[in-house]
């Protein structure tokens, strides 16, 4: 599964698309479309410049490697618009910080309304409540009852064709299925990215079970 166009766009409403290196909610330096040193090349510093061209490369190489992170994380199999949820999470958060989280445990659990519940917990800085709580509704709403918003207090997303042009919107939220994930799961594939912990992306509020 990969990231689908309406998970695509709204993404991208989310991170936001500047050509010249700038600090984040977190005090990081970031360029493009919320690409930071942490997710790989091009090193992200004070007065780096790219192209549409690059910023639009970069985008493409990283989102792949946060919807492979997801994949290899899941034990269960999610229509697109939660998948996308997830990606768009993972985005934020980083792959460490995903595979370890409990609302991925209660996704994998079966649990749909306890991983939005937990999704929720993810709420530090302030400034990322409203694209959580964004989430956590595209996590449990399918497109065809609702497009997704870029934070919860901004209006959908607009398309230029139907839904029904852009993605079959007649899949609905399944009563969860395990399924294999791929070999070495989640610790298998962040070993293999070479992914650690990092300090640019991670907008947490220590709870609990979280770690």
């Amino acid at each position: 599964m990969t990231l689908s166009p309406i998970g695509t766009a709204v993404l991208i409403a989310r991170e936001g698309r500047r050509l010249n290196a700038y600090r984040d909610t977190a005090g990081i330096w970031t360029i493009g479309i919320g690409h930071t040193s942490a997710a790989g090349p091009p090193a992200v510093r004070r007065g780096l410049s790219i192209t549409a061209a690059e910023c639009d490369a970069i985008f493409a190489r990283d989102v792949e490697a946060y919807a492979a992170a997801v994949r290899a994380a899941l034990a269960v199999a999610l229509p697109p618009h939660s998948f996308d949820a997830l990606v768009s999470v993972c985005f934020n958060i980083g792959p460490a910080a995903f595979a370890r989280s409990t609302f991925l445990k209660r996704l994998n659990a079966g649990d749909l309304a306890g991983a939005r519940e937990a999704l929720l917990w993810w709420d530090e800085p302030a400034a990322i409540r409203g694209r959580r709580r964004a989430e956590a509704d595209q996590l449990v709403t399918p497109y065809a009852e609702a497009l997704p918003r870029p934070t919860a207090e901004a209006a959908p997303i607009a398309l230029a064709a139907p839904v029904a042009a852009v993605l079959d919107p007649a899949i609905p939220t399944p009563t969860l299925v395990p399924v294999v994930p791929p070999a070495g799961g989640a610790a298998g594939l962040l070993r293999r990215l070479g992914a650690r912990p990092a300090p640019g992306r991670r907008f947490i509020r220590p709870r609990g079970d979280l770690r």
